[in-house]
């Protein structure tokens, strides 16, 4: 690895994951200015980012935005035609991922379970969807909007609460509804198109929601190693490696899994995984005798265009 290299490290953006993005980067640019990198700076991508692309000329950007222009595909497309490479998945694998909709269809299609689910947009009729949620997946279930990230707008609904929640929602265009899967949940990293490792959490919270994933005050209890046999290791590690290879993704993902009754479902794949100190993927790397500095220089040397 040349420590030379100009890189760019993108962080902050729109989305409502603005602040765990900042982390990131800083996050980032510190490990690095520690192993010697001379050459790296963090940028916000605002109005003047493509200006300020071509001024810089990177030679490396470190993709660490979360959420929407980061995550699905559209920052991406703008270092794809600007012929920068980047880190993590590609513009299509990135839009797919983020779409919890369209990956939600890949998987069953082939054959990764998942809970059952319907879609809600704000043109139907509430009260019939509330009689089609109840025959169809029956109480409780889950809601969350269709295109965000860190359990951004997700509630666990009962049959009292599900309408008085649906319209909190209301801003979003499309509302996935999934049946509830109770049980132990397990997260799993894959680096590089290989097996990294699993964690299980363990919030104090309902779930783990936007709290529990980035306040320490929460009290999330992390479990590594996973305390699962062999067989059941292996088979949740296969299918997170399964679908990294489905939606083509590069670099890293984190795949969030519930088990019950000796079966996984998968909820959904991360592309922009988070890079704080509370972040599941570093400490996944860490167990498995890969630090922080290697986990990095391994995304910046995947880093490429037309992927």
């Amino acid at each position: 690895m040349n420590k030379k290299k100009k890189i760019i490290i993108l962080g902050g953006g729109i989305s409502n994951e603005r602040e765990i993005s900042i982390k990131s980067a800083k996050s980032v640019y510190k490990e690095l200015k520690n192993n010697k990198y001379t050459n790296i700076q963090i940028l916000e991508p605002d109005k003047n980012l493509i200006k300020n692309l071509k001024k810089i000329k990177p030679n490396i950007v470190f993709n660490a935005l979360h959420g929407t222009f980061g995550e699905d595909g559209f920052i991406q497309s703008i270092l794809e035609n600007l012929k920068i490479k980047y880190t993590h998945s590609g513009v299509i694998s990135s839009f797919t991922a983020m779409d919890k909709l369209i990956s939600k269809r890949i998987f069953i299609n082939n054959k990764i379970k998942t809970p059952k689910y319907l879609v809600f947009n704000f043109e139907l009729n509430k009260k019939k969807i509330f009689k089609k949620v109840k025959n169809f997946l029956g109480f409780p279930v889950v809601i969350k909007p269709v295109n965000e990230g860190s359990s951004v707008g997700v509630y666990i609904c009962t049959k009292k609460n599900f309408l008085f929640n649906l319209v909190k929602l209301k801003k979003y265009k499309e509302i996935l509804i999934e049946k509830y899967i109770p049980g132990r949940e397990i997260q799993v990293a894959i680096l590089d198109k290989k097996k990294l490792g699993a964690i299980e959490l363990k919030p104090k919270r309902l779930f783990y929601d936007y709290k529990a994933k980035y306040n320490a005050s929460a009290g999330t209890k992390h479990i590594i190693p996973v305390q699962i046999d062999k067989k059941n290791l292996n088979k949740v590690l296969s299918i997170a490696l399964k679908a990294h290879k489905l939606l083509k993704c590069r670099g890293v993902t984190r795949s969030d899994f519930r088990f019950y009754n000796n079966k996984f479902y998968l909820l959904e794949l991360n592309t922009q995984p988070g890079m704080t100190s509370l972040s599941l993927v570093p400490e996944i790397a860490s167990y498995n005798g890969i630090s922080f500095i290697k986990l990095i220089e391994t995304l910046i040397n995947d880093a490429s265009i037309k992927k």
